[in-house]
């Protein structure tokens, strides 16, 4: 796929504060582009909708979002309608979520901060980053459900949880096919890791060479400069009263 920097540019409005997409959904996207999305794709805890919308803009799909925070699921739907793009919302906890469309792809970047640390008092910040949100078993349960008998899942979460996100997927035939781990710098442990799971596959799973987002003089390596020229976003900061 050829990208034309500035005829494909998004806009995406933002609340002044509370959660504000990051450079892991930049590169979860760019990750997720290489699965080639079709078909019906669910974005589970959309935020302002910025993952989901990048693949809406650059693939044939029909795209549902899902948050449980009735503000972000408004700042999404008006991101979709700012940019000529279709969407079908769903308001409320992923896990109570009932419908009878199956999907092809499952997306998220969801919240997987362990809720020992010291948390955020900001009640929107909290939702968007703690784990006990969304906790990964009942989360893997409810993507099977909602995936199509072949359907990806495809995601991010915290390196240190490999374990537990394994275990879950395994547990609901949900099976790990790739996964690429996410360093800041070449030397620095993985804090961030991006895996494509596949309902009832049998494939053996393959690990990618690692993204290594900054070289030793803190600026961005090509590859992660080349997925923010990719996503080519205008982020706007504004309370607009929705």
């Amino acid at each position: 796929m050829i990208f034309d920097e500035g005829e494909l540019e998004v806009f995406l409005y933002q609340p002044t504060q509370g959660y504000a997409y990051n450079s892991d959904s930049i590169f979860l996207y760019d990750f997720i582009s290489q699965f080639q999305p079709y078909g019906k794709l669910l974005d589970v805890g959309c935020g302002v909708g910025i993952i989901s919308l990048l693949l809406s803009r650059d693939f044939n799909i029909e795209t549902t979002i899902v948050d449980k925070q009735k503000i972000m699921l408004q700042y999404a739907q008006h991101n979709y309608t700012i940019n000529n793009l279709n969407v079908t919302a769903h308001g409320g906890d992923f896990m109570a979520l009932e419908t009878a469309e199956r999907f092809d792809f499952i997306v998220s970047n969801p919240p997987f901060y362990d809720s020992n640390v010291t948390q955020s008092e900001n009640e929107h910040l909290n939702i968007a980053r703690y784990a006990h949100h969304l906790p990964i078993e009942g989360f893997v349960a409810q993507v099977k459900k909602l995936l199509r008998p072949r359907g990806r899942f495809i995601f991010c979460y915290d390196a240190k949880q490999l374990d537990r996100l394994f275990h879950a997927l395994v547990s609901h035939k949900i099976n790990p096919e790739v996964v690429r781990f996410v360093h800041s710098k070449v030397d620095r442990d993985a804090k961030l890791v991006m895996i494509s799971a596949r309902a009832n596959s049998k494939s053996m799973l393959k690990i990618l060479p690692p993204l290594i987002v900054f070289d030793e003089a803190s600026n961005y390596n090509p590859e992660a400069k080349n997925a923010f020229l990719k996503a080519s976003t205008n982020s706007i900061k504004g309370d607009y009263g929705v």
